[in-house]
């Protein structure tokens, strides 16, 4: 059974109006419980859950400390084209969008991922527009050839691959996919991407499973905060990556929580999702995933991420860029979306050791693969 069998098992409306319905009672139940039901995940996500948030949050912190202690790892996005054939509404990279495109050469990757690897990253996460005829599977592999004495972890938020292609994927280098639905709601998600392939909305909820079956060790999930009714989008993503961790328990599935920005087209949120919402949202997917990775970004303003440190994080970005070349030439002019949190690499690791915790650069080196083929 795939996830595409579960979700369609779903009324999204339904869905909606069961969490609505929660009460106090079930609230206090599925926080009673070992391990989270549906119905459990659907009332703490509702709105009987808000007079229950610091209880959730110091379960969160217990939870996280438990699994994964004190540690943070760091990361940061090397945008390597902006190229794209979609018309996502939200996105600047969007083909409807007039600005200026790029993809690197090798030779500037390379440039790009020195200028990271100096400031002491050795886990990235390369990112392009979806343009697989421009920017194919070929050109994706030479590039993480060209890097990897760099980096000891290289994942990748591309177009959406078949098993084959993130098998080729594998075989270069790379351990980690992140891809993101955006929404689960199937009627939005057409509005949403008017053409291009990504209007496909089967191929892309599978998209993370034929990444596991092509053996890839992280996967990362999201839906975009903005977009649809965060709680039922929630919801949805909460089955998925219990889904993912059942079926592909070699894998370690991870979730982000990626809220709109502004960018080139100038899209709002459709649902703005509140800074008490996000805390809900988090603690309660800590509280169903205890053995997920929890990733915030620099899409997030300073002084929330600094809050939301204890809540369940173990990953975060710092100093990001968003442009194709954007570190090296300092140039914005083809980048994805604004970030909120333009802190040094610097700053923000002395902002979580000084919170008690510490940032950890390198948890994991391609060496073990080729270990473990050998043994």
């Amino acid at each position: 059974m795939t996830f595409l069998d579960i979700i369609n098992q779903y009324d999204p409306q339904q869905v909606r109006e069961s969490i609505e319905a929660k009460t106090s009672s079930d609230v206090e139940r599925a926080l009673a419980a070992e391990r989270l039901r549906p119905d459990d995940l659907q009332a703490l996500l509702s709105p009987a859950a808000a007079g229950y948030l610091e209880e959730m949050a110091a379960r969160a912190n217990r939870l996280t400390l438990q699994r994964f202690g004190k540690n943070i790892l760091m990361y940061a996005p090397l945008y390597i084209s902006n190229l794209c054939t979609n018309g996502c509404r939200y996105c600047g990279f969007s083909a409807s969008n007039q600005v200026p495109r790029r993809t690197l050469s090798l030779d500037e990757v390379w440039t790009e991922a020195k200028v990271l690897y100096d400031l002491g990253f050795r886990h990235i996460l390369l990112v392009t527009g979806e343009s697989p005829k421009a920017v194919d599977n070929d050109y994706l592999a030479a590039c993480v050839r060209r890097i990897q004495p760099l980096f000891s972890s290289i994942s990748i938020e591309v177009y959406p691959m078949e098993t084959e292609g993130y098998r080729q994927m594998v075989e270069a280098g790379v351990d980690g996919l992140t891809v993101y639905q955006e929404t689960y709601d199937r009627a939005l998600y057409q509005e949403m991407h008017p053409f291009g392939k990504k209007r496909d909305y089967d191929f892309r909820l599978l998209t993370p499973e034929r990444g596991g079956a092509a053996g890839l060790r992280r996967i990362g999930l999201g839906f975009l905060l903005g977009l649809g009714e965060f709680r039922s989008e929630a919801f949805f993503l909460g089955l998925h990556a219990l889904h993912l961790s059942r079926h592909y328990w070699r894998t370690q599935v991870s979730v982000s929580f990626p809220r709109i920005r502004p960018a080139d087209g100038g899209f709002q949120p459709l649902h703005p999702v509140s800074d008490r919402h996000f805390v809900q949202l988090l603690c309660t997917l800590r509280l169903l995933l205890p053995d997920a990775g929890l990733v915030l970004s620099t899409r997030e303003s300073a002084a929330l991420r600094n809050n939301l440190l204890p809540l369940g994080i173990t990953q975060m970005s710092a100093g990001s860029c968003t442009a194709p070349g954007g570190y090296a030439d300092k140039d914005l002019s083809t980048q994805q979306f604004a970030i909120d949190d333009d802190r040094s690499p610097e700053e923000v690791c002395r902002l979580i050791r000084a919170s008690g915790y510490e940032a950890v650069w390198k948890d994991w080196d391609g060496a073990f693969l080729d270990h473990s083929k050998a043994v």
